[in-house]
């Protein structure tokens, strides 16, 4: 018979097996920013373009001098290694055995895995602008202060934390502005490569195509690319756009999308929506209803690029496939944290498709289609 723990109070007997995987479960927890600042010192130390412009896989010794670290670190091998054993543990490396030198001594080195080929700084599809985006100081010091925000009349824990609210904040400080930016270029150029190769089918039909709250244009500039008959606009705040050099088919215009968007036949509007409170969902969709159909046009449609929310089933099918459970698991987990990034640094949310159909219908359009093929975001078609 196993011990059971008694401890003072109502329910809280638990067997000594149970106490100490119950602790071991709040440890992970307690220590998962371990795994992404590890990761954001390997992106720092250049590993995995290290490992990349080597060729083959990687020695620990040969890792070691190529990176850029102290000459008192270097002796001590066994930093790197500690370091390294955690990234091969969260699949970001992985090891294979490589013949070294003239002795034919088989040594375990490092290769990159596909999260680490995403990581590399030339990699046109590069999530590295997008992590040092939000591991930066300023992004995560506000975690700590979401019990205070409860507390107080603070619209975000970011406005407790800086005194400024998230955009004005960006406006104020150009470095974390640009990187910023720089993270949601990124993240477009990914995202477009997907939707472009996958949904072609799309934009047939269309001529004109506003990429709403498009940055410095990385989304439409593709789009305008893959489709030249299609006439793209970038439609963001005057200082956003400012000095930007439009094409053929592309052009910048400056305004608030609160109060106008250009007419077109379709309004793009990739990660948006997520930023904002329903009521400005609302009017930022009676808007982009206005826009489509303002000249009679009657096949007009908004493309949103978001998280739709499906929450996971607690009861287990007989025979269900446990590595679709795994993957079902951390998918909603991404959305989760993506839910309280929202939280944390603005005033929106992450929505399942009961609240997106809301959303919809009391901005006044009639029907949508929503198509997941972005890992944890999908494509969701609106029609008036």
């Amino acid at each position: 018979m196993e011990k059971v723990v008694r401890s003072s109070g109502h329910d809280l007997e638990i067997n000594a097996t149970e106490l100490v995987k119950s602790q071991a479960h709040i440890w992970n927890q307690i220590f998962n920013f371990i795994n992404s600042m590890s990761l954001k010192c390997a992106i720092q130390l250049g590993i995995p373009d290290a490992i990349y412009s080597h060729g083959k896989p990687m020695i620990l010794s040969q890792l070691i001098s190529s990176l850029p670290i102290h000459q008192n670190k270097r002796p001590d091998s066994r930093l790197i290694y500690r370091l390294m054993r955690i990234l091969v543990n969260s699949g970001f490396f992985a090891l294979e055995e490589v013949v070294v030198g003239e002795t034919n001594l088989l040594e375990e080195g490092y290769v990159l895995t596909n999260a680490s080929k995403l990581l590399l700084r030339d990699n046109p599809l590069s999530v590295t602008p997008f992590l040092l985006s939000m591991l930066d100081p300023i992004m995560t010091k506000p975690w700590h202060s979401i019990s205070t925000w409860l507390q107080s009349d603070d619209p975000t824990p970011f406005a407790t934390t800086h005194g400024k609210e998230f955009w004005d904040y960006n406006e104020y400080d150009p470095r974390l502005g640009n990187l910023f930016n720089e993270a949601m270029a990124s993240d477009a150029r990914l995202v477009t490569s997907v939707v472009i190769e996958k949904c072609k089918s799309m934009f047939e039909g269309l001529e004109s195509l506003v990429d709403l709250a498009g940055g410095t244009g990385t989304v439409a500039k593709a789009i305008a690319y893959a489709f030249p008959h299609l006439a793209c606009t970038v439609f963001d705040l005057p200082h956003v756009i400012a000095d930007l050099q439009g094409s053929k088919n592309l052009k910048f215009v400056g305004g608030d999308m609160f109060d106008e968007i250009p007419p077109a036949d379709a309004i793009f509007v990739k990660w948006i929506l997520h930023d904002w409170s329903d009521e400005d969902c609302v009017k930022l969709l009676e808007r982009c209803k206005v826009a489509i159909t303002c000249k009679g046009n009657k096949n007009g449609k908004v493309i949103l690029v978001d998280m739709v929310i499906v929450e996971e089933q607690n009861n287990k099918d007989i025979g269900h496939d446990h590595h679709a459970h795994d993957h079902d698991h951390q998918s909603y987990e991404t959305q989760l944290f993506f839910d309280m990034l929202m939280m944390v640094l603005l005033s929106g949310r992450e929505r399942k498709e009961t609240e997106w159909a809301k959303l919809f219908f009391d901005a006044g359009f009639s029907t949508y289609k929503i198509t997941p093929i972005l890992g944890v975001r999908s494509l969701i078609e609106v029609f008036p």
